[in-house]
């Protein structure tokens, strides 16, 4: 990996806005049929079920940030949640959010910046479509699009997942989206209650195969110009409903810049 260039303000004001627009065409003119439908009746089968804290102790990070994050979390679950992802339909992540302002109750909340972190109105997103990008990885539904965290910014804490298994956003040129390949109709159902995100994927009819998630070659190398990457490949085993394997598939590779020393104790990791 290249050493990190500083870009100005200027530059990345006008990267941004160039990127922006250029979705907004794409949404116009590319001719992908975007899931728009809803409904409150729950499908009747769980594919994969999945829940996070949204309350964790970050180091230098203050616990407002966490609570804001909640609130704009709850807001944009209000968007998403009941979504159904019919045959030949892709969801798209910001479209169907829109984008994050104050007018609509978005506060400020914890947004990663160029390996840190800074308030921005409608921080905390990422936990939101990392869970989406998650439970997707264990269904059949194909992610067409997915941008992965340039910057590891925070050592592992209580990790349960592998590392690089989730999905940054920004509005609207990072964005998430999920196609349905299949013949049947997907729902996605999400919550936020107890400080605990939940979410999960529906289906129509019984699950057919179920899938685990997994690494390999995990590593952590120094750059020539004394930086760390960390980096790893992700795979999923498929296995049918007798619980017989009966492939194995790439899913993608991560590499991401590390923000903190990967020599630190027990002890600091902790904290």
């Amino acid at each position: 990996m290249r050493k990190p260039i500083p870009r100005s303000r200027l530059r990345l004001m006008l990267g941004k806005t160039y990127y922006t627009w250029r979705r907004y065409a794409r949404w116009l003119v590319d001719g992908t049929s975007f899931a728009k439908t809803f409904s409150a009746k729950n499908l009747p089968h769980v594919v994969f079920h999945h829940e996070t804290p949204t309350l964790r102790k970050l180091k230098d990070v203050d616990m407002w940030l966490q609570h804001n994050k909640e609130i704009n979390l709850s807001i944009a679950i209000g968007r998403l949640n009941g979504l159904i992802l019919q045959p030949g339909e892709t969801m798209s992540y910001w479209k169907l959010i829109g984008k994050t302002t104050a007018r609509k109750g978005y506060v400020p909340g914890m947004i990663l910046f160029y390996g840190g972190f800074k308030p921005g109105v409608g921080g905390g997103l990422c936990q939101l479509s990392n869970l989406i990008y998650w439970i997707t990885l264990h269904t059949p539904l194909t992610v067409v699009e997915r941008h992965r965290h340039s910057y590891d910014v925070f050592p592992d804490s209580n990790r349960t997942q592998p590392f690089g298994s989730g999905a940054t956003c920004a509005y609207n040129y990072l964005d998430l989206m999920i196609s349905n390949p299949t013949s049947i109709s997907y729902q996605l159902h999400l919550e936020l209650k107890d400080h605990v995100l939940r979410g999960e994927w529906r289906e129509e009819e019984k699950v057919l195969y179920s899938y685990e998630i997994y690494e390999k070659q995990h590593r952590i190398e120094q750059q020539h110009w004394g930086g760390y990457v960390r980096s790893n490949v992700l795979h999923r085993r498929i296995f049918n409903p007798e619980g017989e394997w009966i492939d194995d598939e790439f899913i993608t590779e991560n590499n991401a810049l590390m923000m903190y020393s990967p020599l630190l104790t027990e002890s600091a990791k902790s904290n």
